[in-house]
C-alpha cells in the first residue's frame, strides 16, 4: 500500500513510514520481534496503526513455589525459553535472588511494562494510591483524583512515601524539611 501511495504522491511522511516498515520487515524476516528494535518515538508512532503483534510488550511469568526459586534456571531451560530470555530478561533473572513476593514482582513488572507509576494521597481520614502514566504533571495527576481539583490547582504538597513512613506525619516531614511545595509543571514521581 505504501509503495502504491508513494507512486501517486511523494509525501515525506509516507516515505518515512515506508522506511520504518522496511526496517520492520527485515527484522521480522531475520526472526527478531519488533519490540527488540530501537525505534525512536516518531517511528514507533508511525507503526501504531499496523498493530504488529511482535511490537507489543511481553511479560513472561513463571509460577514457581518460593522454595523452588533456586531452581528457576532449570524451569527456564525446561520451558525452552533460554535463548529468548538471554537478551531480554537478564536483569529480571538476576532479580531471582528475590527480596519481594512473586505477586509484587509481577505487579511491578506490569507497571513498568505499561509505563505506569503510583502516587498516594494522604489525609486524616483516608490514604489512597492512584495509578497514572509515567511523566504525568501534577495538574493532570490532580485531575485523576477529581476534575475540580485539576481546574483549581495551585500547588501540591509533596513528600516521598519513605519519608512519611519514617516520620509518621506530614507535620514531622515538614519539620525535617522533607515536605515540598510543587507547581503545575511538577512531574509526579513513583511513591
Amino acid at each position: 500500500r505504501l509503495s502504491r501511495d508513494l507512486k501517486k504522491a511523494s509525501a515525506p511522511d509516507l516515505r518515512k513510514e515506508q522506511e520504518v516498515v522496511v526496517v520492520c520487515r527485515e527484522a521480522l524476516e531475520s526472526g527478531r520481534p519488533l519490540r527488540a528494535l530501537d525505534l525512536g518515538p516518531d517511528d514507533a508512532k508511525r507503526l501504531r496503526g499496523f498493530q504488529f503483534l511482535s511490537a507489543k510488550p511481553l511479560l513472561i511469568v513463571f509460577n514457581l513455589d518460593e522454595a523452588d526459586l533456586s531452581k528457576a534456571n532449570d524451569a527456564v531451560r525446561l520451558a525452552g525459553v533460554e535463548a529468548f530470555l538471554a537478551g531480554a530478561a537478564t536483569p529480571f533473572m538476576a532479580d531471582l535472588g528475590l527480596s519481594e513476593s512473586g505477586l509484587d514482582r509481577v505487579i511491578r513488572a506490569s507497571y513498568d511494562l505499561l509505563g505506569y507509576i503510583s502516587f498516594f494521597t494522604v489525609g486524616e481520614d483516608e490514604c489512597r494510591a492512584w495509578s497514572i502514566p509515567r511523566n504525568t504533571t501534577a495538574v493532570v495527576a490532580a485531575g485523576e483524583i477529581h476534575t475540580d481539583i485539576s481546574r483549581g490547582f495551585i500547588r501540591a504538597e509533596v513528600v516521598r512515601y519513605e519519608h512519611l513512613l519514617a516520620r509518621g506525619t506530614l507535620a514531622a516531614c515538614r519539620n525535617h524539611g522533607e515536605l515540598r511545595l510543587e507547581g503545575k509543571d511538577y512531574i509526579v514521581l513513583d511513591g
